[in-house]
């Protein structure tokens, strides 16, 4: 095992990359409630925002075939240009590489659709270029369930991490003492982390308490 993958997350040793969030993509996703994926990709990309991790945004073919990224996430960064690119695979397009070597980290918490194609093909070259990789499951989505079972598996073998977005999300926070971030997060949790997010609520509007 890579020693380096054994260091956690933290704000300042990783990058995230929304590969392809894209109406024409979704329309193909069959490995879950689509809506879902696309909660969990905001809630990610929420998640970036708050603890100031460089993202980069990707679409393939925005306007000849897949449409523009998801405005659910546009809006979270609403002052970046998506890189746009013809490859399946990114890690093949020279802006998007180059785009991650700006960043100066050598980890990178990845979510795309499709699992088995923009998600898979990126993480994997760059697990081949010395990167360590998150994909994040259930921000992203494949064309089958078994489309996405098998991506994850042929992922692991490859070298890459499987996390969720809430998995993440808590690794960046990690102390509930760390108040830059707490209020952030509290919300973020309340808005997209379904029950643990209603205890949340719960807590704070029966008790007067706070989360955690």
């Amino acid at each position: 095992m890579n020693k380096s993958s054994l260091e956690l997350l933290s704000p300042t040793n990783c990058a995230f990359a929304l590969i392809d969030h894209q109406p024409q993509m979704f329309f193909g996703v069959q490995s879950g409630d689509r809506q879902s994926i696309l909660d969990n990709a905001v809630a990610l990309a929420k998640t970036a925002k708050i603890f100031k991790v460089p993202t980069i945004l990707t679409t393939v073919a925005a306007k000849e075939f897949s449409g523009p990224l998801m405005p659910q996430i546009q809006a979270v960064f609403s002052d970046q240009v998506p890189i746009n690119r013809s490859t399946m695979n990114s890690w093949e397009d020279n802006n998007f590489v180059a785009a991650i070597e700006k960043t100066n980290r050598k980890k990178i918490v990845m979510a795309a659709l499709w699992t088995e194609v923009c998600l898979a093909f990126p993480a994997i070259s760059a697990v081949k270029a010395g990167y360590d990789v998150y994909a994040v499951i259930d921000a992203s989505g494949a064309s089958s369930k078994e489309a996405h079972k098998m991506a994850i598996q042929r992922m692991i073998h490859a070298g890459i991490i499987p996390v969720t977005w809430l998995q993440v999300m808590c690794e960046l926070q990690r102390d509930w003492a760390r108040k830059e971030t707490y209020n952030d997060v509290m919300k973020l949790i309340k808005e997209h982390a379904g029950a643990y997010g209603a205890g949340v609520f719960y807590v704070e509007s029966m008790m007067g308490g706070h989360g955690g």
